[in-house]
């Protein structure tokens, strides 16, 4: 097992098991996320390892322009029942992902530190929230981080059927139109192969990420009519 080296550095993910375990140990700070993102690596804290970074083999992946939204799920965002809002709700919409019941898992992995390193990404206009919105109130979404053409997708909650489906349709769109290359969905999902994401080999996937941050990184927040600072740089204005 290797220790996360505090300068920052990460082992080559390529050279980790197919159970993707790269690293453990450091902390999240956003520049340890950052650089974590940057080389295809994500936290995800176990009880036993509250600082576990992980690579698997393979991966699943999203190509924005190979979505496909089931037949049902169309007609729901033709009626309209909900009201796609991004970025004016992410601390409750962490904190909701945080609070949702996972099938065989105890507790939560978006750990309070874990959180608060998102919340300073979210400052820096680079971690985004997409929420569904009826009668007034918040009925589900997600939240992730965006780099260049990739948006690395976190976690995601309902408290209303299909919410959280038609905000991650609607990101999917908007990242499509706005000509990202990749959404990073982590590991398999049932849910998420319906909508057309698949397993890439984690090499291949590696060499998206390196193509996907070569683009400008739209960064602030994603409101509706708020200046979208695409040739602003990580370290910055």
């Amino acid at each position: 097992m290797i220790t996360l080296d505090p300068r920052l550095r990460f082992p080559d993910p390529r050279r980790a098991a197919a159970h993707g375990l790269v690293a453990v140990g450091g902390d999240y700070h956003p520049l340890r996320l950052l650089a974590a993102y940057m080389n295809g690596i994500f936290p995800w804290p176990h009880e036993e390892i509250p600082y576990a970074w992980f690579s698997p083999d393979p991966r699943m992946v999203l190509p924005p322009a190979e979505l496909r939204t089931p037949r049902s799920l169309r007609k729901v965002i033709r009626r309209r029942r909900f009201t796609v809002r991004y970025d004016t709700a992410f601390e409750t919409v962490i904190e909701r992902c945080a609070e949702a019941p996972r099938p065989d898992e105890r507790g939560t992995w978006i750990t309070g530190e874990l959180k608060e390193g998102f919340l300073e990404l979210h400052r820096l206009g680079l971690a985004h929230s997409v929420e569904s919105w009826r009668d007034g109130r918040l009925a589900g979404g997600l939240y992730g981080l965006a780099l260049g053409g990739l948006f690395c997708g976190e976690s995601m909650f309902f408290d209303q059927p299909d919410a959280s489906k038609v905000a991650f349709v609607h990101l999917v769109e908007r990242l499509r139109d706005w000509g990202f290359l990749l959404v990073d969905c982590q590991i398999y999902s049932e849910h998420l192969a319906r909508f057309g994401a698949r397993e890439w080999p984690r090499d291949r996937y590696l060499d998206a990420v390196a193509e996907a941050l070569r683009l400008p990184t739209r960064r602030g927040p994603w409101t509706e009519g708020a200046p979208a600072a695409r040739d602003a740089v990580l370290a910055g204005r």
